[in-house]
């Protein structure tokens, strides 16, 4: 028996069960991309409307309760959390808040992880599928198929502009999102701070 021959049929077989596959994650993608880009849309629309202020001024503001027109809705939901936290507290728990805190932070970075991902996944998989069909097209070229390669050659070559394509759009997005959490994030802990303290001031 020939093991080189077995090894390479093996291989040969599982790269071209992998096209279908390839080709229907990367739709998947594309999808998901779009639906993404709604939401993405959205919450520019939000942080453009939000009121303009000197950051001198944003503490002053968390402490008077007028964050609302001037924080984005990530941040507004902590600081409403952190609100109900302590008024079921006559003293500041730091644990419980820092649990808190802590969760917001976890949750805001993993509202990126997907785009991340993408970023990476999308032109490997265009790469994937550009060589898959470019093994069975060279095969077809050798047997004298021109419309077995021609066909073959439109798959790889559309596959790798659409995971070139899902994965330049999701690296703008990642971009930007990575951003606008960082500046939530540091609200977030501006929030938590002045808050804890004025509470611990009012008991």
């Amino acid at each position: 028996m020939d093991i080189g021959a077995l090894l390479k049929s093996f291989i040969y077989l599982i790269a071209s069960s992998l096209l279908y596959p390839v080709l229907f994650v990367l739709v998947v993608l594309i999808f998901w991309i779009l639906i993404y880009s709604g939401s993405f849309c959205a919450e520019w629309l939000e942080r453009i409307r939000l009121d303009k202020n000197e950051p001198e001024k944003l503490p002053e503001l968390i402490r008077k309760g007028y964050e609302k027109g001037h924080l984005p809705h990530r941040v507004n939901l902590f600081i409403n959390q952190l609100k109900n936290l302590l008024s079921k507290r006559s003293r500041v728990v730091e644990s419980e808040v820092e649990n808190l805190l802590q969760e917001n932070i976890l949750l805001s970075l993993k509202s990126i992880d997907r785009l991340k991902m993408t970023v990476r996944i999308g032109p490997g998989l265009g790469l994937i599928g550009t060589l898959i069909p470019m093994g069975t097209g060279l095969a077809a070229l050798g047997q004298g198929d021109i419309t077995k390669l021609s066909s073959d050659l439109v798959i790889a070559f559309t596959t790798t502009v659409v995971g070139m394509a899902s994965g330049l759009v999701a690296y703008f997005f990642y971009t930007i999102k990575k951003r606008w959490i960082a500046e939530d994030i540091k609200n977030i802990e501006l929030s938590a701070e002045i808050l804890t303290a004025q509470h611990e001031d009012q008991a």
